[in-house]
């Protein structure tokens, strides 16, 4: 009878240990289902090799600060103007969206582009400025871009923050716009592109795919800011490439042409779109045509006698 009695608890042990283990499975697969379902659309890849030639180029202490010709299209006219991309490599920290002051584990290497316009509509100026910071390994979304307009009827701030989704904020003197918080669900940004060209031009995205648009654009115009189909391509040849945009919805076209040899200097572009409001709106095509690029720790030249500077880069 003892012996039936062992033989019953040892079996009945066994038993419990077996279910238990296959519920303990069981829980993990849905877990893991569970995190495969409610993943973004934004998937980290592993890191890009940096060459030694990007590190040369990138992490020598300076920023490229580049400048443009400007033909800005706006209210149904061209306007004179000048355009500035300045790129720099710094520490950025994704979890305060902020630059980094320091070292720290959690701190993303970024190659941060700050792109400035500047043109006179009639008797008063508009001062635009865009600034994204993209990976330089190239792994993932940029991790931030922010826009802003000034001009004499008010300024326009808009802010792309890259979480679980986008987190939108945007503030406008427009009622109809006035002050926005929401989240997009994470598709290529138009904002970013000019980061990734400096970086991997080989990896942009080609074919139809949902694009964001830039955040410029999109206040300018007062379109809705969400995911717009477009038709992407890449065309090169010995000297140059030009990545081309198009969003058949919006009736815009974006033609960015860079050196096809790195460091990929942008040397111009174009965008064409419907400019003006109302029965006065026309497809008009903005242009930039590069001036002079220059490699400088332009945050030190603060001095009057760094004025000149200026005048290297024709502004």
């Amino acid at each position: 009878m003892k012996k039936i009695n062992l033989f019953w608890r040892t079996f009945s042990f066994l038993l419990l240990l077996f279910a238990s283990c296959k519920n303990e499975v069981k829980q993990n697969d849905e877990v893991l289902a569970m995190e495969t379902s409610t993943a973004d659309e934004e998937t980290v890849k592993p890191k890009r090799q940096l060459s030694q030639e990007f590190k040369d180029y990138w992490y020598a202490g300076k920023a490229e600060i580049s400048s443009y010709e400007l033909t800005q299209a706006r209210y149904g006219e061209f306007r004179k103007g000048s355009a500035v991309l300045i790129y720099v490599t710094e520490p950025f920290l994704s979890k305060k969206q902020v630059k980094a002051d320091g070292h720290n584990p959690d701190n993303v290497q970024v190659l941060k582009l700050n792109s400035t316009k500047n043109y006179l509509t009639g008797i008063y100026p508009y001062s635009i400025m865009n600034s994204s910071f993209y990976p330089v390994y190239d792994n993932h979304h940029a991790v931030k871009v922010s826009f802003s307009s000034q001009e004499w009827c008010g300024h326009v701030y808009a802010q792309i923050n890259n979480k679980d989704d986008f987190e939108i904020t945007s503030h406008s003197y427009f009622e109809t716009e006035a002050d926005e918080n929401f989240n997009l669900k994470k598709h290529v940004l138009e904002n970013e592109i000019w980061n990734k060209i400096r970086i991997n031009p080989n990896g942009l995205p080609t074919g139809k795919i949902k694009m964001i648009p830039s955040l410029e654009y999109i206040r300018l115009s007062h379109k809705k800011l969400k995911a717009y189909n477009a038709e992407v391509s890449l065309n090169s040849n010995e000297k140059t490439t030009t990545y081309s945009i198009t969003y058949p919805e919006l009736q815009r076209d974006i033609n960015i042409t860079f050196s096809s040899k790195f460091p990929h200097e942008i040397t111009n572009w174009t965008e064409t779109f419907s400019s003006g409001f109302g029965a006065k709106a026309k497809i008009m095509t903005t242009t930039a045509k590069k001036i002079n690029t220059i490699k400088s720790p332009y945050w030190q030249e603060n001095k009057n006698s760094s004025l000149h500077l200026r005048d290297s880069l024709g502004l």
